[in-house]
Order: C-alpha cells, then sequence, then structure tokens
C-alpha cells in the first residue's frame, strides 16, 4: 500500500511581492492573475502540485493592506485565516526596503500562530550586490518566526524548482484533498472572470482598477465546441465606465481581445466573448452586490 502525503502551504506576504507569480510557477499553470498593482488578488486561490506521493496545495491569498472598504476587510480576513490551520506558511519579501507595517501584521500573525514557516526573498534579479542580499536573509532570521529563509527570482525562474524540497519536509502523510490530475480549485468560470479583470489591470489607469469586478452572465459551448462568453465589468461611477469602455470602445475592445485569446489558450478552443460595462456605486462596500461577484460577506 503507497503511503500519500499532503502539505498544505499558505503563501502571504504584502501586496505586489508575486506571490501570484511564485504560485503560478509552481504549479506549473496560470490560476492566479497577475499584475504590478496592488489588491489584484481578492480571493484565497488553490493551487495544487503533485509530486510522487506528496500533493502540495498551495493557497495563494490577498496580500495584506490597510483596508477602506468592506472588500478590503474582507480581503485581509482571507489572508490572515489562511494562516490558521496549514502545514506551513510561506512568506515572500523583497530584497530590499525596510519591512512595512502590513508586513509585521503578517509577522506577528505567524508569531501567534505558533506554525511554521519559512521565509522566501523573491526578485533576486534586482540584488546589486550579494551582501545584500545576505543582510536581508540576516534580518528576517532575525525575527525569529522562520524556520529557514530561501532566495528566489520568479521573473528568472531561479531556484523556484528548490522550494519542494524545503516544502517536502512539513507534508504529513494522508489522503490527497484533490484528484492528481486537478492544478486549482476555481471553477471555470472563475478562471474566465479572472483573466478578464487582470486585462483590465493591465490596460487601464491606476484609479480604476481596485473598483471593478467581473461577473460572467453567460458561459455556454456550440456543438461545433465554440465557446459563447458574455461577461460584465462592474465599476463604481459613470467617468470609470467611459474609460473603460474608451473611445469609439477602443479600451473595452483591447481588454476582450487580449482577454479572448487567453482564454482560448486556458480552454483549448475557439471563444466568442462579449463584454458589457455597468455601473454599481459603492459596490466594494454592499454585502449583496459582493456576494453576487462571488465575494462572501459572511467572510467578513
Amino acid at each position: 500500500m503507497n503511503i500519500t502525503k499532503t502539505a498544505m502551504i499558505t503563501v502571504c506576504g504584502r501586496p505586489n511581492v508575486g506571490k501570484s507569480s511564485l504560485t503560478n510557477a509552481l504549479v506549473g499553470e496560470k490560476i492566479a492573475i497577475v499584475s504590478d498593482k496592488p489588491q489584484t488578488t481578492r480571493n484565497r486561490i488553490y493551487g495544487v502540485v503533485n509530486r510522487g506521493d506528496t500533493q502540495y496545495v498551495l493557497l495563494d491569498t490577498p496580500g495584506v493592506h490597510k483596508a477602506h472598504n468592506k472588500l478590503g476587510k474582507r480581503m485581509d480576513k482571507t489572508a490572515s485565516d489562511s494562516i490558521a490551520d496549514v502545514d506551513v506558511s510561506m512568506m515572500l519579501f523583497e530584497p530590499y526596503g525596510a519591512l512595512n507595517e502590513s508586513e509585521m501584521v503578517l509577522v506577528d500573525m505567524l508569531r501567534s500562530s505558533g506554525g511554521p514557516a519559512i521565509a522566501v526573498i523573491n526578485k533576486t534579479d534586482l540584488v546589486k550586490d550579494p551582501a545584500d542580499l545576505e543582510a536581508r536573509k540576516a534580518e528576517l532570521k532575525a525575527l525569529g518566526v522562520f524556520d529557514d529563509v530561501y532566495t528566489v527570482s520568479v521573473r528568472d525562474n531561479d531556484h523556484c524548482e528548490e522550494l519542494f524540497d524545503a516544502l517536502s519536509r512539513y507534508a504529513v502523510e494522508g489522503p490527497h484533498y484533490f484528484d492528481d490530475d486537478a492544478y486549482t480549485d476555481m471553477p471555470e468560470k472563475e478562471l474566465v472572470a479572472e483573466v478578464i479583470r487582470e486585462k483590465a489591470l493591465l490596460f487601464m489607469r491606476d484609479e480604476i482598477p481596485h473598483g471593478i469586478a467581473v461577473v460572467i452572465d453567460q458561459m455556454k459551448e456550440r456543438p461545433n465546441g465554440i465557446i459563447d462568453v458574455d461577461a460584465t465589468i462592474v465599476c463604481e461611477r459613470d467617468s470609470h465606465k467611459g474609460i473603460i469602455i474608451g473611445k469609439g470602445g477602443s479600451m473595452l475592445k483591447r481588454i476582450g481581445t487580449a482577454a479572448r485569446m487567453e482564454i482560448e489558450n486556458l480552454m483549448d478552443t475557439k471563444v466568442n466573448l462579449k463584454l458589457w460595462v455597468k455601473v454599481r456605486r459603492e459596490w466594494r462596500d454592499s454585502d449583496m452586490y459582493m456576494k453576487n461577484y462571488g465575494y462572501n460577506p459572511k467572510e467578513i
């Protein structure tokens, strides 16, 4: 009888430190959207990797930040809850800069939880002097929270694979939580919605993307295999609606074209994507709208 093991791993850190990029790299599939803007990840996302007899379940969490609305509070709670009841927490840092308030809040959470944790310094491709990296490692070790400190560059795919050796030490005997061919727990509709939101984050100005959500109104497969997707981009202001649509519909077309190409790669078939834009004022402070858009207000 084969003995199976599972390691539940929380991937945490401040916004824009590379959590989703690292999760995608380890899973080998794109399960979490990536941008250079904070608040990109809103939900806890499970990535699944099977190596030999061990299943690694990665929980990619929202970055902890100062919350300004109910959605922000929910994101912070999702991140903090993910630290509890896992086999190990993996906290990401950058090689330079003082540790900020949100990072110290997470460090304190890890200390209070008493569970094992490792630190990972990402973006080593930006390191100017090896001594700088050693200084950062010493700083993190001195916090007294982490079993060890590892260094990676997700951008260069450098040393990422070695993290499995580190994480395997925390695996426990037991059945696998997911099928061996699974790589995420996200429903297909949610994956499609996240791809569309990523393209909006990519192409639009900074002040708009935080206030948008994407809803899949309909997703149907034709007999010939083509998938029709009707989706709505929800924003909070009339002025934002105009910017999302763009002059003559140019911005909406740009978002839709990029999203369609990625969705086709994701589903390995042709996709007919139609996008609409609606205004829902202050939706991030509405329990009803948050529930409709996939953010459960009961978790706040």
